[in-house]
């Protein structure tokens, strides 16, 4: 379908792609793999007619068509986001306009002898034909269903492109490459601005309707889903996996593997040959041999053992400030901007050293509960930070705070202490920022440069509670592992806002999901989370079919009893709040427990006067209440649900 030979990619000097070919066929989802910098997006563009290689073809018939889809993209803003995204079908409007246009010509024409005439009726029969096989009328329904796929409402077809986010312009321009439907899609990543049901939405899309698709992503879980195929640039050659990504990582780990033992064994041989001609290049009666030997060494073909990032490493947070037992304790929380309620009734308890995820659509209150807990904006409710409570906060804003004077080192040497400083050429090189790159102003990084490196420094400060939204829009595969260990090994809370299944995946170990104005709980990780949410969805399809056959037949009532997936989901509510009871009563009776040595010591001369213990007293006999009030409604809300079952 699509053919690369020879390609050569140079600039000033340096060799970026070095005569590097392959054959992209139908069918085939290939994940292009390599460090940053490695020449991905280059090569991506290059397929996409938008740069040229300084040697090499790309070859395709005729016939066939690509879309690209680029990092960073321009919108017309005059339109709206349905007129954008109508634009993948503009090709078809024309063909229409002009049908129109000779169906005039022809009623307004009296010459139906000519050959003019007849060849105005076989353009026109011909274009008829075309637009019927194309689909025109049916073109629109095609566009609200992808963009709603892709995360948008039905109140959005109608607004201005220029009233959205960058991220959300990149999926109206996805979404007008996906309803071009070309023959082969070269993706740079398009789940930076994706949520998690939007990317679940585009595999299902991409392994159901692609016809040969390569991109780029960071994203391992996403690429797991989506390709069958793999090819790897490295020192500006390429290497080709016919396997997904996590089977090529372990093909590759086992390829240099063998490599290295090959490699050192060659050493050992080239070594002893060596030293052969050494110990006998001047004996007489050994110069055959020796000559021998010579021609023999000089015929070796060398082997080299692949690259490997050396550059990775395990990277530590300084040891978090402890912090009260509870950080961020929330009452009945709401938010909302003039008639648009964001969320409400939002009532929760994050616990000191938990990590947990929020994740949800866009705009339905993940970074605006954020903001609320770093008081950057008002609410209604109760939000009480813990005691002594540092936050460490990352948003992509973040890196338009950097001092743009300074150097990449110099940004993080101001902000590492203790023997951490050893080690931040080391840290730089972790995260793409090695050799000379350390020295480079910060006004002169990109936007990924700069996010990158406000994340380093973030991870050198001493705080205890983590806020990261979105973290890994902007880094490779290598530094995002980096980050995730660390986070993992961090004695501190952390909060993550993200779309990144892989990243959140045996990090996280409780999931609160945003949507319709409210905030869900969802105990365990992001498969599990996941896999209930498919599951859930399942049973409402389930009790929706079984409603339609029941309205179909005209069937009457079974004496008001329980379906099965009704008494399914009772049983599963019942469960829920006998468990949420249970950690209520565990949660007083830690509390209870904490607060008796308190009040012996307390009730002693010299603890009388202890103002220390006596706040410490103070907000744990807070907590103990607020615990206590908790036990009672989750007490209620499980007599309820138990007299509801009984009445039915």
């Amino acid at each position: 379908m699509l053919s690369i030979e020879n390609l050569t990619v140079e600039f000033g000097g340096f060799t970026l792609l070095d005569k590097i070919s392959f054959v992209l066929n139908k069918n085939e989802r290939v994940a292009l793999v390599g460090k940053n910098g490695a020449g991905k997006s280059t090569l991506l563009k290059i397929m996409g007619g938008l740069q040229k290689p300084t040697q090499g073809n790309v070859s395709y018939p005729r016939e066939v068509t690509i879309g690209y889809l680029p990092q960073q993209m321009t919108l017309d803003n005059s339109r709206t986001v349905r007129e954008e995204a109508s634009m993948a079908f503009e090709h078809l409007q024309l063909m229409e306009q002009e049908l129109e246009q000779l169906h005039r010509e022809m009623a307004e024409r009296t010459d139906y002898e000519s050959e003019a005439y007849h060849a105005v009726i076989e353009r026109a029969t011909d274009l008829q034909e075309l637009l019927q096989m194309s689909g025109i009328h049916n073109f629109e329904a095609e566009v609200e269903k992808t963009l709603m796929g892709l995360g948008f409402m039905r109140e959005d077809f109608d607004r201005p492109t220029k009233e959205f986010s960058g991220g959300w312009r990149m999926r109206i321009e996805l979404a007008k490459i996906l309803l071009q439907a070309p023959d082969v899609l070269l993706l740079d990543e398009p789940t930076n601005h994706l949520d998690i049901e939007s990317i679940q939405w585009l595999e299902h899309f991409l392994a159901t309707h692609a016809n040969a698709v390569m991109l780029v992503s960071h994203d391992r879980a996403f690429l797991d889903a989506v390709t069958n195929r793999t090819i790897e640039i490295l020192l500006g050659d390429i290497h080709d996996y016919k396997v997904s990504y996590t089977k090529y990582v372990e093909l590759r780990r086992e390829r240099r593997e063998q490599q290295q033992r090959a490699y050192e064994n060659q050493q050992k041989q080239i070594k002893e040959t060596e030293d052969f001609i050494e110990r006998f290049r001047y004996k007489a009666t050994k110069s055959n041999q020796v000559q021998s030997r010579i021609k023999q060494l000089d015929k070796i073909d060398r082997i080299e053992v692949d690259e490997v990032d050396s550059a990775r490493l395990s990277l530590k947070f300084p040891p978090a400030p402890r912090s009260g037992s509870y950080p961020v304790i929330m009452e009945e929380m709401s938010k909302q901007y003039g008639d648009h309620l964001v969320f409400k009734d939002v009532t929760l308890t994050i616990e000191r050293g938990e990590k947990i995820a929020f994740v949800g659509k866009n705009g339905e209150g993940k970074s605006t509960l954020v903001k609320c807990i770093m008081q950057e904006i008002e609410h209604g409710g109760k939000l009480e930070l813990g005691h002594n409570v540092k936050i460490g906060y990352f948003a992509q804003n973040q890196a338009q705070l950097l001092d743009e004077n300074l150097t990449v080192f110099e940004t993080i040497d101001y902000v590492a202490v203790g023997d951490i400083r050893s080690r931040i050429r080391d840290i730089l090189g972790a995260f793409m920022f090695g050799g000379e790159a350390s020295e480079k102003k910060v006004k002169v990084l990109s936007g990924g440069e700069r996010s990158r490196l406000a994340m380093i420094r973030l991870l050198l400060e001493p705080v205890n509670l983590l806020i990261l939204d979105e973290p890994t829009n902007h880094l490779d595969l290598a530094s995002k592992d980096v980050l995730k260990k660390a986070i993992r090994t961090f004695d501190g809370t952390a909060i993550i806002v993200s779309h990144d299944r892989d990243f959140l995946d045996g990090l996280v170990d409780k999931v609160y999901e945003f949507g319709g104005g409210k905030v869900t709980e969802h105990m365990g990780g992001i498969y599990d989370f996941l896999a209930k949410k498919k599951l859930d969805t399942l049973q409402q399809l389930e009790l929706s079919a079984s409603t339609t056959k029941k309205e179909v037949k005209e069937e009457q009532p079974s004496e008001n009893k329980l379906s099965y997936q009704e008494q399914k989901e009772q049983n599963r509510q019942q469960r829920r709040l006998e468990k949420k009871v249970e950690e209520a009563e565990k949660k007083v009776a830690v509390l209870e427990e904490k607060l008796k040595p308190m009040e012996e010591q307390l009730a002693t001369p010299e603890g009388a006067g202890d103002m220390e213990l006596l706040q410490q007293y103070l907000e744990t006999k807070g907590l103990l209440d607020k615990a206590m009030n908790n036990w009672e409604r989750s007490t209620l809300e499980l007599e309820n649900n138990n007299n509801n079952g009984q009445s039915e």
